[in-house]
């Protein structure tokens, strides 16, 4: 999986769950100031990311993703290093 895949996956959700047209949707896009999601928006993409990509995000992390590329890069960071542990576990 590519950084750009979860970029497209989590735009593609965001664009659904918020009515947004995906190509305004971008790294730097914020969720509250730019797409005015609430709380449960976020909670709800949080449980779709944790889902769809086996990862587990805290509260306090949660937090702290204020942008779609931090969102990205919370994914992509955390998937990497599921694939690695599983490396070497091989």
């Amino acid at each position: 999986m590519t950084r750009e895949q979860v970029l497209d996956a989590i735009r593609a959700h965001l664009s659904d769950e918020l009515q947004a047209d995906p190509a305004s949707i971008t790294e730097f896009t914020r969720f509250r100031e730019d797409l005015e999601a609430d709380s449960l928006d976020l909670y709800t993409l949080v449980q779709a990311l944790e889902d769809s990509y086996g990862v587990r995000i805290s509260d306090e992390e949660a937090t702290g993703i204020t942008t779609v590329g931090q969102a990205v890069d919370f994914v992509f960071a955390s998937h990497a290093g599921t694939a690695s542990r599983a490396a070497g576990d091989a």
